[in-house]
Protein backbone atom coordinates (compact mmCIF):
# COMPACT_ATOMS: atom_id res chain seq x y z
CA UNK A 1 0.00 0.00 0.00
CA UNK A 2 1.25 3.42 -0.92
CA UNK A 3 2.00 5.62 2.29
CA UNK A 4 1.35 9.13 2.01
CA UNK A 5 4.28 11.46 3.07
CA UNK A 6 4.07 15.28 3.78
CA UNK A 7 7.17 17.03 1.64
CA UNK A 8 7.37 20.15 -0.24
CA UNK A 9 8.26 18.53 -3.57
CA UNK A 10 4.69 17.45 -5.42
CA UNK A 11 6.51 14.75 -7.31
CA UNK A 12 6.98 12.70 -3.81
CA UNK A 13 3.98 13.79 -2.19
CA UNK A 14 2.78 10.46 -3.34
CA UNK A 15 6.22 8.28 -3.20
CA UNK A 16 7.06 5.94 -5.61
CA UNK A 17 5.92 2.69 -5.83
CA UNK A 18 7.71 -0.32 -5.01
CA UNK A 19 9.78 -1.66 -7.97
CA UNK A 20 7.84 -5.38 -7.84
CA UNK A 21 4.25 -3.05 -8.24
CA UNK A 22 6.27 -0.58 -11.02
CA UNK A 23 7.41 -3.70 -12.57
CA UNK A 24 4.29 -5.14 -12.74
CA UNK A 25 2.57 -2.12 -13.80
CA UNK A 26 4.49 -1.29 -16.71
CA UNK A 27 4.57 -4.80 -17.80
CA UNK A 28 0.62 -4.34 -18.27
CA UNK A 29 0.86 -1.04 -19.46
CA UNK A 30 3.15 -2.28 -22.47
CA UNK A 31 0.23 -5.88 -22.79
CA UNK A 32 -2.45 -3.16 -23.10
CA UNK A 33 -0.63 0.03 -25.51
CA UNK A 34 1.75 0.59 -28.67
CA UNK A 35 3.03 4.01 -29.46
CA UNK A 36 2.55 5.18 -33.32
CA UNK A 37 6.38 4.93 -34.18
CA UNK A 38 6.04 1.19 -33.04
CA UNK A 39 2.52 0.73 -35.12
CA UNK A 40 4.30 2.39 -37.95
CA UNK A 41 6.92 0.17 -38.07
CA UNK A 42 4.89 -3.00 -37.38
CA UNK A 43 3.07 -2.01 -40.63
CA UNK A 44 6.01 -2.14 -42.89
CA UNK A 45 6.45 -5.70 -41.74
CA UNK A 46 5.56 -8.25 -44.49
CA UNK A 47 2.91 -9.58 -42.21
CA UNK A 48 2.19 -7.15 -39.31
CA UNK A 49 0.40 -9.84 -37.03
CA UNK A 50 -2.08 -7.08 -36.15
CA UNK A 51 -4.47 -4.88 -37.70
CA UNK A 52 -5.54 -1.51 -37.15
CA UNK A 53 -8.76 -0.05 -36.63
CA UNK A 54 -10.14 3.78 -37.08
CA UNK A 55 -12.84 3.94 -34.36
CA UNK A 56 -13.91 7.72 -35.11
CA UNK A 57 -16.86 8.56 -37.06
CA UNK A 58 -16.63 8.51 -40.71
CA UNK A 59 -16.27 12.54 -41.09
CA UNK A 60 -13.45 12.33 -39.44
CA UNK A 61 -11.96 9.16 -41.21
CA UNK A 62 -12.66 10.92 -44.02
CA UNK A 63 -10.02 13.99 -42.96
CA UNK A 64 -7.28 11.48 -42.29
CA UNK A 65 -6.93 7.69 -41.23
CA UNK A 66 -3.97 5.28 -40.93
CA UNK A 67 -3.43 3.55 -44.63
CA UNK A 68 -4.57 -0.33 -44.31
CA UNK A 69 -6.45 0.67 -41.26
CA UNK A 70 -10.19 -0.65 -41.09
CA UNK A 71 -13.17 1.75 -40.22
CA UNK A 72 -15.13 0.62 -37.45
CA UNK A 73 -16.62 3.53 -35.15
CA UNK A 74 -17.09 2.27 -31.37
CA UNK A 75 -20.74 2.64 -31.56
CA UNK A 76 -20.89 0.08 -34.57
CA UNK A 77 -18.57 -2.28 -32.63
CA UNK A 78 -20.81 -4.79 -31.41
CA UNK A 79 -22.78 -5.29 -34.51
CA UNK A 80 -20.13 -5.07 -36.75
CA UNK A 81 -16.89 -6.23 -35.65
CA UNK A 82 -16.87 -9.87 -36.70
CA UNK A 83 -17.66 -8.94 -40.18
CA UNK A 84 -14.39 -6.83 -40.48
CA UNK A 85 -12.01 -8.70 -37.84
CA UNK A 86 -10.84 -12.14 -36.94
CA UNK A 87 -10.59 -12.69 -33.64
CA UNK A 88 -7.14 -14.75 -33.96
CA UNK A 89 -5.62 -11.93 -35.14
CA UNK A 90 -4.93 -8.59 -32.65
CA UNK A 91 -6.32 -5.57 -33.11
CA UNK A 92 -4.50 -2.04 -32.35
CA UNK A 93 -7.18 0.20 -31.91
CA UNK A 94 -6.97 4.60 -32.24
CA UNK A 95 -8.95 7.54 -32.01
CA UNK A 96 -7.96 11.13 -32.31
CA UNK A 97 -5.22 12.04 -29.73
CA UNK A 98 -4.06 11.86 -26.27
CA UNK A 99 -7.24 13.99 -25.25
CA UNK A 100 -9.81 11.70 -26.61
CA UNK A 101 -10.74 8.72 -24.84
CA UNK A 102 -12.57 7.06 -27.78
CA UNK A 103 -9.60 4.63 -28.06
CA UNK A 104 -10.03 3.33 -25.00
CA UNK A 105 -14.04 2.85 -25.37
CA UNK A 106 -13.48 1.22 -28.52
CA UNK A 107 -10.68 -1.05 -27.16
CA UNK A 108 -13.14 -2.37 -24.64
CA UNK A 109 -15.78 -3.10 -26.41
CA UNK A 110 -13.43 -5.27 -28.89
CA UNK A 111 -11.75 -6.60 -26.04
CA UNK A 112 -15.32 -7.26 -24.16
CA UNK A 113 -16.32 -9.11 -27.64
CA UNK A 114 -13.36 -11.20 -27.20
CA UNK A 115 -10.85 -9.85 -29.25
CA UNK A 116 -7.24 -9.15 -28.06
CA UNK A 117 -6.36 -5.48 -28.27
CA UNK A 118 -3.80 -2.97 -27.86
CA UNK A 119 -4.31 0.84 -27.75
CA UNK A 120 -2.62 3.06 -30.06
CA UNK A 121 -1.25 5.82 -27.78
CA UNK A 122 -1.45 9.55 -29.36
CA UNK A 123 -3.77 8.50 -32.14
CA UNK A 124 -4.00 10.20 -35.24
CA UNK A 125 -2.71 13.19 -33.71
CA UNK A 126 0.77 11.65 -33.32
CA UNK A 127 0.45 9.68 -35.92
CA UNK A 128 0.37 12.57 -38.19
CA UNK A 129 2.90 14.81 -36.21
CA UNK A 130 5.28 12.01 -36.27
CA UNK A 131 5.35 12.36 -40.25
CA UNK A 132 3.89 9.47 -40.94
CA UNK A 133 2.05 9.28 -44.19
CA UNK A 134 -1.86 9.01 -44.05
CA UNK A 135 -5.15 8.79 -46.60
CA UNK A 136 -7.75 11.24 -46.74
CA UNK A 137 -11.02 11.28 -48.99
CA UNK A 138 -8.97 13.03 -51.30
CA UNK A 139 -6.02 10.74 -51.35
CA UNK A 140 -2.40 10.30 -49.58
CA UNK A 141 -1.07 13.02 -47.42
CA UNK A 142 2.07 13.42 -45.45
CA UNK A 143 3.53 16.41 -43.44
CA UNK A 144 6.86 16.82 -42.10
CA UNK A 145 7.56 15.26 -38.01
CA UNK A 146 6.89 17.67 -35.77
CA UNK A 147 10.62 18.16 -34.33
CA UNK A 148 9.16 18.72 -30.60
CA UNK A 149 6.88 14.96 -30.97
CA UNK A 150 9.85 13.76 -33.15
CA UNK A 151 13.42 12.97 -33.50
CA UNK A 152 15.00 14.99 -36.80
CA UNK A 153 16.64 12.92 -38.99
CA UNK A 154 16.88 9.75 -37.97
CA UNK A 155 13.48 6.98 -37.50
CA UNK A 156 14.35 5.83 -34.20
CA UNK A 157 14.19 7.67 -30.66
CA UNK A 158 16.44 5.88 -28.82
CA UNK A 159 13.89 4.71 -26.23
Amino acid sequence: MTQLIVSENPVLRVPPAAPAAAAAYFAASLAFHADVSDVAAGLRAAEPGFVVVDSRSTESWDQGHVPGAVHLPTAQIPQLAAEFLDREVPVVVYCWGPGCNGATRAAHALATLGYQVKEMLGGMEYWIREGFPYETHEGPAQQDPDPLTSPVNTDDCGC
